[in-house]
């Protein structure tokens, strides 16, 4: 019998002596009481607010607050609750004689910000923390339907609490007509008044209760295009029949084997009406829960689940990667948390960045080198990681160490990663068939992969160390962004610290001003610049020290201001598929011990790379680097690609952790393209973890010019047609400055295809005047796809204004991911809110025509201000407007094309391209008669299709 010690003992008197917890209950009903408690705050005195759960239980609220309706977090966002004194802020005031007992924090949001409270007694603490996991626990065991059900019956009691001024549960008709507005819906006064006597039928009369108030949402919700679609099948009657039914899943949701028992469990989960379902038929209420259901979203539900072949090696695999992990915001300013890791690892990502820097104790630390980026320990990293690593899915993590630390440190870090991961780190018994190739996910599910430096064979076994090359992206920030602080005539670091902190978050918040949707608004190249001569000015003007102060204080920004732009656009190659950099080598001491660690995920550098057969290496390229070797030679790429792995992070220019263009290095086959998954934005928004869990996506093999106009000529190609019917509850833009107070919206909707070049394009239904609540479109898009293994359709809902537009929300899908029919397209991160739709694809062969511009590869045509200037056209018919054949690639622009040509004659070629566009298919033109379109006429000189090589396999599933 095994006994336990003594440490082990004590922790179990402690558990036995504590308390048990309060019945959840009581707990919900003294959160909804309200109970005073301390808010602490950073470098600042803790606050005293009421906290309390609100009446529905979907979010806690505090007064008093400037912040007022805002001041909430909703359950739903919450990550986790800790209790104790863990967090950081609490570390921050470490004078301060808390209670652990008393004290607890909140994680909630997506960069994991922190409510750290402070109760009067420990009881308190203990209610709040049991009733809040009781809360948690129950939202994470909801399925999709459930939790969308949920959110759907609490929209109705969260507007109405929004809307209830004086706090009395009732809405009078004023409330009624500002909550419409807040809402998007411009109704005549008439009509609202005639719906709100209606709905008021109690002895209190002028007010309208929750029940009241329900019964008003339903009538004004009233969806016109499902009950038409309801119509249709029911042979004019008010429901369907379980035979009718089952004929509208055939015919339109292209479903199969449907049974009559099927229909009658539909009819049961969703019909409203007892009477209806006493006599087995689906009414309008019916049928449109069943429509807003996840049985008819556009996501495909059997890809939330592998439904992949995970056998191959695992280079054939998009892998879903992080960078600067440990990061919350921006490269230089930002703080560094252990709960990141924990956090993308939910998101999904397979891929995790460490950068290892030396600290005090000999203990190691993580953070951004060179910066003023916080500092976490590497041990607290290891065990976070621990702990969340296979919660999601069991499918291996890849842990790419940046070592910059000591011998000495080097071995502390094998050892924690040996202690702590354990047999995780043991691939012994990994079953890697072909030694020519690398292991599978499958064969490697619930291993983490070390990826960093290896000591050479030359080296022999008993050498406890050695040198490696440091050429790869173990030192990803450049010379010239590195702070090297020097100090001088009294100028403190904390001075110093203070000053560039407050210039650079001024400067950040500018560059946010933006139209975040849009990448060529807005380039870090100009931030750096904005930066290092703000900074130059400013130091000029305030600095009241001497000559020699003024150069110090210079010398520590100069390197980070300079973007030397010849590096950027400088050739270069690779060898054997690039040749030798013509620059000195850098070296480092590596320890036998972290070098043994490294199975399978060797990093190395571009001119290390020897052709001998081998498998295991990572090439690591920044993105500029690797953009130089795409261009030139894409199709090497693609077959070194399809024995080894490589890895693409961000230029160390992008302080404020923008995201490049992932598609360009997707395209080309290469699995480990780093994001900064601590920035929102349009490239996260289509990085595999949207809507699929599985975050290993096998990508096509063989080789191709993704740049051809037709890459794979022999094989067929899919059209999609795309009816944009109608949008539900789409909210004001989320930053629209009066918040809701600003005018209706005004939306439209854009589609975007993403994916090789020839098939990134978009094109936009008209504008619908002062309607965001449920606004009609009933406009069909199409569009021809060449590889749509490794497409994604993005759906874009805009409101329009007249100098521009404003990104309401979107919503990101692969294309094989669709599903056909009548679909409901739920934009992300926003409740109700989504646009109803129609889906058809169809096979084409042969090579399509007129479709697309005959423009060179990498050009892109910029949309003119005519263009994005819609006319506000609520009910005339879509004009011909043109389609953008232009994805999201952020490599060109016309006057950089225009500079860069060697020649006049270029230059007017170019000019003379971007006055050439196509026009859309005007709505009332038939398809087939669309695709009869002729080519260019010969004056359009449409370049000549680039040889292709033959595909070997595009059977592979790209599931983002």
């Amino acid at each position: 019998m095994a006994t336990l010690s003594i440490k082990s003992l004590f922790q179990l008197y402690l558990l036995c002596s504590l308390p048990p917890p309060p019945p959840v209950e009581r707990c919900m009903s003294v959160m909804q009481s309200g109970t005073q408690m301390v808010k602490l705050k950073s470098g600042a005195k803790g606050l005293v607010r009421l906290f309390y759960l609100d009446e529905h239980r979907t979010c806690i609220r505090w007064r008093p607050s400037r912040k007022s309706e805002k001041a909430k977090i909703i359950i739903d966002s919450i990550y986790k609750v800790t209790e104790g004194r863990q967090s950081e802020i609490f570390h921050r005031h470490a004078e301060g004689n808390f209670d652990p007992s008393c004290c607890f924090t909140i994680y909630h949001g997506n960069h994991m910000e922190s409510l750290d409270l402070i109760t009067s007694n420990p009881e308190e603490a203990r209610t709040w923390i049991t009733g809040l996991k009781y809360l948690m626990a129950g939202i994470s065991d909801e399925d999709s339907l459930a939790k969308r059900q949920r959110t759907h019956d609490q929209y109705p009691f969260r507007k109405l609490d929004s809307a209830d001024k004086n706090g009395d549960g009732l809405l009078n008709i004023e409330e009624i007509h500002q909550l419409m507005h807040k809402l998007n819906v411009s109704l005549p006064r008439r009509k609202v008044r005639q719906m709100f006597q209606e709905a008021d039928t109690d002895e209190n009369q002028g007010t309208l209760t929750f029940e009241e108030f329900s019964v008003f949402y339903k009538m004004m919700s009233l969806r016109r295009d499902l009950y038409l679609l309801l119509l249709s099948y029911s042979d004019k009657k008010d429901h369907l029949t379980v035979e009718e039914f089952a004929q509208f899943l055939k015919v339109e949701q292209k479903m199969s084997n449907v049974t009559t028992e099927y229909c009658l469990d539909i009819i049961r989960k969703f019909e409203v009406s007892e009477e209806n379902k006493t006599k087995n038929v689906l009414g309008i209420e019916g049928f449109t829960n069943f429509m807003r259901s996840p049985a008819c979203d556009v996501f495909n539900p059997l890809h939330s689940e592998v439904n992949q072949d995970m056998d191959q090696p695992l280079c054939n695999y998009y892998i879903a990667s992080s960078h600067n992990t440990y990061l919350t915001g921006d490269q230089l300013l930002s703080q560094s948390k252990v709960e990141m890791y924990a956090r993308v690892l939910q998101d999904g990502c397979r891929c995790l960045e460490v950068d290892c820097w030396d600290g005090p104790d000999g203990e190691p630390v993580v953070h951004h080198g060179y910066t003023l980026t916080s500092k976490i320990l590497f041990k607290d990293v290891v065990e976070a990681i621990n702990k969340n690593a296979f919660v999601k899915n069991e499918f291996p993590i890849i842990l790419s160490i940046e070592n910059h630390c000591s011998i000495q440190q080097q071995k502390k870090i094998a050892q924690y990663l040996k202690e702590i991961f354990s047999d995780k780190l043991d691939l012994t018994s990994v079953s890697a068939g072909d030694s020519k190739q690398l292991p599978s996910p499958q064969s490697l599910k619930g291993k983490i992969l070390v990826k960093g430096k290896k000591l050479p064979y030359s080296l022999g076994a008993d050498a406890e160390e050695g040198e490696v090359s440091d050429e790869d992206s173990a030192d990803e920030i450049e010379d010239d962004c590195k702070l090297k602080v020097s100090y001088s005539n009294g100028t403190t670091e904390h001075q110093m610290e203070s000053f560039i902190r407050k210039k650079l978050e001024s400067l950040l918040k500018e560059s946010q001003i933006r139209d975040k949707e849009d990448p060529d608004s807005f380039t870090v190249r100009a931030l750096l610049k904005a930066t290092h001569e703000g900074l130059n000015v400013n130091f000029k003007q305030n600095s009241d020290v001497k000559d020699t102060g003024k150069k110090s204080h210079s010398r520590l920004m100069s390197n980070f201001g300079k973007h030397k732009v010849s590096r950027e656009k400088k050739n270069l190659p690779l060898l054997p598929l690039f040749s030798r950099l013509g620059r000195r080598r850098k070296t480092m001491k590596l320890c036998r011990d972290l070098s043994d660690l490294v199975v399978y995920t060797n990093s190395v550098a571009a001119q290390d790379i020897v052709d001998d057969g081998s498998v295991g290496n990572v090439l690591s390229f920044s993105e500029s680097r690797a953009h130089q070797v795409v261009q030139q030679k894409a199709e090497q790429f693609m077959l070194y690609n399809q024995k080894q792995l490589t890895r693409i992070y961000p230029s160390a220019y992008r302080i404020d952790s923008s995201n490049f263009n992932p598609l360009a290095y997707w395209n080309v086959g290469c699995q480990l393209v780093a994001l900064n998954y601590q920035s929102d934005g349009r490239v996260m928004q289509f990085e595999p973890s949207q809507d699929c869990i599985l975050m290993y996506c096998l990508h096509p093999l063989g080789t191709f010019n993704p740049y051809s106009t037709d890459p794979l000529p022999a094989f067929p190609k899919k059209q999609l047609l795309l009816k944009i019917i109608s949008g539900q509850q789409l909210p004001k833009p989320p930053d629209s400055v009066l918040g809701d107070r600003g005018e209706i919206i005004d939306p439209f909707v854009e589609v975007e295809i993403i994916g090789l070049p020839v098939d990134c394009c978009k094109d936009q239904t008209r504008v619908v005047d002062d309607n965001g609540f449920n606004p009609v479109w009933e406009e069909t898009l199409t569009f021809n796809i060449h590889m749509p293994e490794i497409a994604l359709v993005r759906f874009l809902v805009w409101d329009h204004d007249p100098i521009g537009r404003d990104f309401v929300g979107q919503r990101t899908v692969a294309f094989s991911s669709l599903m056909p029919g009548y679909r409901h397209v739920y934009l992300e991160g926003l409740t109700e809110a989504s646009i109803f739709v129609h889906v058809t694809i169809n096979e084409i062969f042969g090579k399509v025509r007129g479709i697309f511009p005959s423009f060179p590869a990498n050009y892109i045509r910029k949309r003119s201000i005519g263009e994005r200037i819609l006319r506000r056209t609520a009910s005339a018919p879509a004009k011909g407007r043109k389609k953008s054949k232009m994805g999201f690639q952020e490599v060109t622009e016309l006057k950089e094309s225009v500079s860069e040509a060697t020649n006049l004659k270029e230059k007017e070629e170019i000019l003379r391209r971007t006055s050439r566009s196509l026009q859309a298919r005007p709505i009332s033109m038939p398809v087939d008669k669309y695709h009869l379109v002729g080519l260019p006429s010969p004056d359009q000189e449409a370049p000549p299709v680039a040889d292709t090589t033959k595909t070997e396999n595009t059977s592979g599933k790209f599931l983002l």
